[in-house]
């Protein structure tokens, strides 16, 4: 044993050899990337200056969406959902194994007792009984980052394995929120819909005794007929939507399919100002961004892994037992014998396997490093996406809003004129409700449009881990 030691003082030289390190971030790398990451949305060609820490995607859920009714839908779906359960049961497993590794520098220790009966068919001979009862221990010295790297790549792996819970959590929140604000919008729809149906099939009657008394004529009455049957063939699609997206969100939240308690539909509630914070936060923030990292991470400790199995590997080894068999000799009673040995095993040609491996190690990082770049060129195209569906959905809103009102104002001018003056035709009023209609639907869309961008920015930027 006292050969052994000048040799593992001399292994304590080897730790600067590359194979005990840390990984850093490429920071000069990153930062190439995050200084332009944002696109402006209210300029052409310009990035987004973004000095503010702060950041939209930091807020809890529970600020952001302050309806009650969806905030319960929330909290249910985060209990009850399949996929964010399966996460828990993903993240039990690495913890496992990360267990697993750090047990690694422990020795093994194994026992095996064994006892034999045995009688040579010879006269005189009698019965030799044998036992022993061993107890074995190896432990191999970690000199060269074997089981250091196991480790580290088994944290890695539960890192991963949160981060992919909050990547589920996240898309669970905005999931929720996205259809419940899809159901509330076509409610909105629907019953804007049957209003102006009522209101049409009083025009209906109003046109029929028109006709009887030579105010108008058959083909006027006929496509007013036809606007309302296409306004009323609308109806049940909006109710086949509505009953799917509830069936949608039912499974969403683990359960039969049913019917959703909501409440009208409102843009109102949301932030008015959005802070999207300095592009590096986002590799915080963003699951898929931390989760390249992770396996880029990894694969650092693979390299240096692979590059481990060049040199020996030691291992010592021990074992003690109680028995009665001392080779050719019968012992009564037993004794307790020891033993031990130091073993040192260096590959010298193993087919190239070891090169090969180190080199694919290599590859693998140098991949890994593309897609953590591509993630956070991802993430920076999904908030500048967003940031432009929000600033466009304004922008569209308010002169939805501005066109209602003319539309409006031409159809009160409209009925105004018929009624009083008799200088327009009563199809040129149901034209203007028509476009009224038109209108008030679209201004839903807008608002929805609207609402949507808030969410995509929110879980663009990492929103919902809270």
């Amino acid at each position: 044993m006292h050969k052994i030691l000048p040799l593992l003082a001399g292994t304590l030289l080897l730790t600067s050899c590359g194979l005990f390190g840390h990984y850093e971030r490429d920071t000069k790398g990153v930062d190439s990337l995050t200084q332009k990451l944002y696109r402006d949305p209210a300029q052409v060609d310009a990035s987004l200056t973004t000095t503010d820490t702060a950041s939209f995607g930091n807020m809890p859920w529970q600020q952001v969406f302050t309806d009650a009714k969806l905030q319960a839908l929330i909290r249910k779906a985060l209990v009850q959902n399949t996929d964010l359960r399966k996460t828990a049961l993903t993240i039990k497993q690495a913890e496992i194994g990360l267990r697993v590794n750090k047990l690694a520098y422990l020795p093994q220790i194994a026992f095996s007792p064994s006892g034999t009966l045995s009688k040579a068919f010879i006269d005189g001979s009698s019965l030799t009984k044998t036992y022993s009862f061993p107890v074995q221990a190896s432990w191999q010295i970690d000199a060269f980052g074997t089981l250091y790297n196991a480790k580290k790549q088994g944290e890695l792996s539960l890192v991963q394995a949160k981060v992919a819970r909050q990547a589920t959590q996240t898309a669970i929140v905005t999931g929720v929120a996205n259809l419940y604000y899809s159901l509330q919008m076509l409610d909105e729809q629907l019953a804007t819909t049957r209003s102006t149906l009522v209101l049409w099939h009083k025009n209906i009657t109003a046109m029929e005794a028109m006709k009887e008394a030579g105010m108008t004529n058959a083909a006027a009455l006929a496509s007013a007929k036809a606007q309302v049957l296409q306004i009323e063939s609308t109806v049940p699609t909006l109710e086949d939507n509505i009953r799917q997206l509830e069936n949608s969100l039912a499974v969403l939240l683990h359960e039969v399919p049913h019917a959703i308690d909501r409440n009208p539909f409102t843009a109102d509630g949301f932030p008015t100002t959005f802070s999207t914070g300095v592009p590096l936060s986002l590799l915080a923030n963003r699951p898929d961004v931390a989760i390249a990292e992770a396996k880029l991470a990894s694969t650092f400790y693979g390299v240096q892994a692979a590059r481990g199995q060049f040199f020996p590997q030691i291992t010592i080894s021990g074992q003690g037992a109680f028995t009665n068999s001392l080779g050719g000799m019968i012992m009564n009673p037993g004794k307790f014998l020891a033993s031990g040995i130091a073993s040192l095993t260096q590959p010298l040609f193993a087919q190239g396997k070891i090169k090969a491996g180190y080199e694919v190690a290599k590859l693998q990082q140098e991949a890994a490093q593309i897609d953590f770049q591509q993630a956070l060129l991802t993430a920076g195209q999904e908030v500048s996406n967003a940031l432009a569906a929000y600033h466009t959905a304004c922008t569209t809103t308010d002169i939805a809003q501005l066109r209602l009102r003319e539309l409006q104002k031409a159809n009160d001018d409209t009925e105004f004129l018929f009624r009083n003056g008799n200088t327009t035709s009563y199809l040129e009023t149901l034209t203007a409700q028509m476009n009224l209609l038109n209108g008030r639907l679209s201004l839903i869309n807008n608002r929805y449009d609207k609402v949507q961008a808030v969410i995509k920015l929110y879980q663009a930027l990492g929103g919902g881990r809270q």
